[in-house]
């Protein structure tokens, strides 16, 4: 065994297929922070989550995954690691794979009892962490949020409520408020998600589905401490077009309705037309009429063309079997007792 294994406070630099197996000391809380270009205001959730969990009185981790930041993040993550080994891990990755590809090695890798996910842009305030702990002491195996005063732009608003209702019709999920991450989970919850091995998926849905008994509380949300926003109109979309489809065919049998309905309509249009050409005879007056059904009608084939190539997509991403992410280090403090296994050599699967 070389002396970088040996030693307490190991930094581990092994390809992504290494698995590695965990102390046995789990904690009661693992709260899981993916970071992307966050430096500016890292320093700020340290000096704010720190305290927070401390005064919650339970033993707890927090695991950083570093989602392929282009900025000082990985070397800030590195840092505090070293003034905070013994309730600190970061994951690294070698490139950028997502918001929710890096909660999934969060949860893949995490060892709590209970685990909450928060972001790392300090909008929603860690201290309401005992708020959503509380609420899983009433019984509740899955914690959702909601922001009790949005500070965003009004379009954000918008967007965000015409989501939500048109999610809950289509996928039967009720969630209040689908774009706060600030959630907790019973392990019981995150080792289901663990099961599951989909490409992309949106994750508190996927843990709602497999609740038993889900609920939401009500928790501050504030200002970006530092830097801009990481989702876009388009990132926005496609985090939609990902939850629709993930959950639900309606999509598919609605468009499957309409066309069913468009196929009678156009069927008594094209008597009508016949009728009145009999009675009246031939026109030329209709002529813009019929370019405008037809590109309306053209304009429907293309939409059900895009929405059946998004299932398709989906399932060619899926039956690939690529890895999700690729880890490019993992700082953690391991016991001694602790080794890494080679899943070539040991028969291990490898979940990455």
């Amino acid at each position: 065994m070389s002396q970088l294994q040996r030693e307490d406070t190991r930094i581990s630099l092994t390809p992504s297929c290494a698995v590695e197996c965990r102390p046995m000391n789990n904690p009661q809380l693992s709260v899981v922070i993916p970071v992307y270009n966050e430096e500016q205001g890292l320093q700020a959730l340290f000096d704010r989550l720190y305290p927070a969990l401390d005064q919650l009185n339970i033993s707890y981790e927090i695991v950083f995954i570093n989602d392929g930041s282009r900025d000082r993040s990985a070397a800030i993550l590195r840092g505090q690691f070293q003034r905070r080994p013994d309730v600190t891990r970061v994951i690294l990755f070698n490139g950028n794979f997502g918001q929710h590809m890096a909660i999934m090695a969060g949860f893949e890798h995490c060892r709590g009892q209970r685990i909450v996910t928060l972001d790392a842009d300090l909008q929603n305030p860690p201290e309401d962490t005992g708020v959503l702990l509380a609420k899983m002491d009433e019984g509740h195996d899955y914690v959702g949020s909601i922001r009790r005063q949005r500070n965003d732009s009004w379009w954000r608003h918008v967007a965000s409520r015409a989501m939500n209702g048109l999610r809950e019709k289509i996928t039967r999920i009720k969630m209040t408020d689908q774009g706060c991450m600030f959630r907790a989970y019973d392990r019981n919850i995150i080792d289901a998600i663990n099961s599951c091995k989909e490409v992309s998926t949106f994750i508190p849905a996927l843990a709602y589905s497999f609740a038993r008994n889900p609920a939401e509380v009500v928790v501050g949300h504030e200002e970006r401490a530092a830097g801009e926003s990481k989702y876009s109109m388009y990132s926005l979309v496609r985090l939609n077009f990902d939850l629709m489809t993930s959950f639900s065919l309606i999509p598919l049998q609605m468009f499957s309705m309409l066309g069913m309905l468009i196929s009678l309509f156009s069927g008594l249009f094209f008597v009508f037309l016949v009728v009145r050409r009999l009675v009246i005879g031939p026109e030329a007056e209709g002529l813009f009429t019929l370019f405008a059904l037809m590109f309306f009608l053209i304009g429907i084939t293309l939409f059900g063309i895009g929405l059946l190539g998004e299932y398709v997509g989906r399932i060619y991403q899926q039956v690939r079997h690529r890895p999700r992410y690729l880890l490019e280090a993992i700082l953690e403090q391991q016991d001694s007792g602790s080794r890494m296994q080679d899943p070539a050599k040991s028969g291990a699967v490898d979940t990455i």
